[in-house]
């Protein structure tokens, strides 16, 4: 996996990044890959953002994964920074190829470089692959999450 990089992602990356966000069950309901004006204007403000990392892995210059990495200082546990990571997608091609694995690896690493004491992200209920995943790599389903749309 030398030929692997992980790098902060450029306006070029994001149709190939939509297209991964689309690729899913859940996605093709919530993500328009065919309208990229929403999620340019997007882009520029997580570039704008010095909490937010919005990262690629490029395997000969093709996109073939992503992750959001968010850093949130705050009062609780003693005045930890925490990070948030989000939107994790593997290409379909890459899947089950230790891709998913390194990129949060990277994320905790980066994490840790940013000074956060904890790391934590939310999964779909219905993910239950995913679940399974990162149990494997350390992480803990330790609480119950909600969500409303605005």
């Amino acid at each position: 996996m030398s030929d692997l990089e992980i790098r902060p992602a450029t306006a070029e990356d994001i149709g190939p990044i939509v297209a991964m966000l689309a690729d899913d069950p859940l996605g093709a309901q919530r993500e328009s890959p065919d309208d990229l004006g929403p999620y340019l204007a997007a882009f520029t403000r997580l570039v704008n953002d010095p909490q937010q990392h919005l990262v690629v892995a490029t395997r000969a210059d093709k996109v073939v994964g992503t992750l959001q990495l968010t850093i949130i200082p705050g009062l609780s546990r003693r005045g930890a920074t925490r990070s948030i990571i989000e939107g994790v997608r593997i290409h379909a091609e890459e899947r089950g190829s230790g891709l998913g694995t390194q990129l949060i690896e990277w994320a905790v690493e980066e994490s840790g470089r940013q000074g956060c004491q904890l790391v934590q992200l939310t999964s779909d209920v219905t993910r239950t692959d995913a679940h399974r995943f990162y149990e494997r790599l350390g992480f803990e389903a330790s609480h119950l999450g909600f969500k409303k749309s605005l």
